[in-house]
């Protein structure tokens, strides 16, 4: 590594990928320095929860970006910024090492959420490729496997286990699985799939800590009960790392607030991806925790950090896909709104409102041009069912 870079990425995720190949379409010859805490160069993270458990012809070979070749990018794996010196413009690592530059972007993603229990083999709070390589391990070695939460990860690797050969009890705090997200005859839809495809669900319950015993793990509910597996994979979702900008001073809130460039309060800082609190053009200000915005929030910071006049306008859209179901969001995703359903020939499209304001659009086992759905969002117009077209 150098000891200062034109363009220097803190985080090695997909927005560190997608960055580097925005400042290439604009900056040929810059250079850049990538600083990871990971184990591995760039890599697509939806695949560690879906494709490589569900697609056979999907392998490890196709997880990784070649973000070093394709963008001669340097990277730094296993290394950790601990200060940003913004008079100076240097960054520093673990080691002591300052590394100078120009432009600096904070792509530092989340922090998984964990529970109360010692390190284990056994124990995995699943974020990385590391993690899914452990857990494929685990799954040749071991029977039963509990997952505790209900969101994205939890919901999906809990399939991901079941469909290859693993016994398993899901551990969600909801009263029936999805009910928070998704309006009531879709959550029990949601939750008998997973009964049916032989996951064993346990409701409102929390996971208060765990303990390694002689033959495997005791994990302790929040109303005393102790439940014993083999393995335990915690998809409690992440917390935004943004330490590393609050003690650099920068303006805080929900995450590192940034104009529609993902422009900090230092003109020389960018923050992009998990951590960006933004102006999206549509929902106003969000932060949002998910693939699509991290792709597409890193190309554009990438060539506004190159000197592109780019403004983010695109609206971010979430996914999942658990055995038959498919669904795809935009915006709010709460179940404690008011919702109209749309009933279609093989699914639904569920509107989410607020005081009657159109705040979110779920799309159930339905296909539809999502920049319908961001029209839609930007603009509503009564009746809002059959206002959707489906795809030919």
């Amino acid at each position: 590594m150098q000891k200062e870079y034109q363009y220097v990425i803190v985080g090695g995720g997909m927005v560190a990928d997608y960055a580097a190949r925005g400042i290439r379409e604009h900056d040929k010859e810059g250079s850049i320095g990538i600083f990871s805490t990971d184990t591995d160069e760039p890599y697509t993270r939806p695949a560690l929860s879906k494709k490589l458990w569900t697609d056979e012809s999907f392998t490890e070979d196709k997880v990784p970006l070649n973000t070093k070749k394709e963008t001669r990018a340097d990277i730094a794996l296993e290394t950790k910024v601990t200060a940003i010196d913004r008079e100076a413009k240097q960054i520093e690592l673990g080691s002591g090492e300052k590394i100078g530059y120009g432009q600096l972007l904070l792509a530092t993603g989340g922090e998984p959420n964990r529970i109360k229990g010692e390190p284990s083999d056994r124990v995995i709070a699943f974020r990385t490729f590391a993690d899914y390589r452990h857990l494929r391990k685990l799954v040749k070695e071991q029977k039963h496997f509990i997952v505790v939460g209900g969101g994205y990860i939890g919901t999906e690797i809990a399939a991901a286990l079941v469909q290859n050969g693993a016994e398993v009890t899901l551990v969600v705090s909801d009263e029936k699985l999805g009910s928070s997200m998704f309006p009531d005859q879709l959550a029990s839809e949601y939750h008998q799939t997973f009964e049916k495809n032989g996951v064993e669900i346990v409701t409102g319950r929390k996971a208060d800590k765990y303990e390694e015993t002689d033959d495997g793990l005791q994990v302790t509910l929040d109303n005393g009960d102790v439940m014993s597996a083999d393995a335990l994979v915690i998809g409690l979702g992440v917390e935004p790392r943004i330490e590393l900008a609050e003690k650099s001073g920068l303006a805080v809130d929900d995450g590192v607030i940034v104009d529609e460039q993902f422009q900090t309060s230092d003109p020389n800082i960018w923050a992009a991806g998990d951590i960006a609190f933004y102006p999206d053009a549509i929902l106003g200000k969000q932060r949002v925790e998910h693939v699509d915005h991290a792709r597409n929030s890193g190309k554009v910071v990438g060539e506004a950090m190159a000197g592109a006049s780019v403004l983010y306008t695109y609206t971010p859209y979430l996914y999942s896909v658990v055995f038959d179901i498919s669904w795809q969001a935009i915006g709010a995703l709460d179940a404690s709104l008011d919702t109209v359903i749309d009933d279609r020939e093989n699914g639904k499209i569920v509107f989410y409102l607020q005081e009657g304001e159109l705040k979110g659009v779920l799309l159930w086992n339905v296909e539809v041009e999502l920049d319908d759905v961001r029209a839609l969002l930007a603009k509503p117009e009564e009746p809002l069912v059959g206002k959707l077209k489906e795809k030919s």
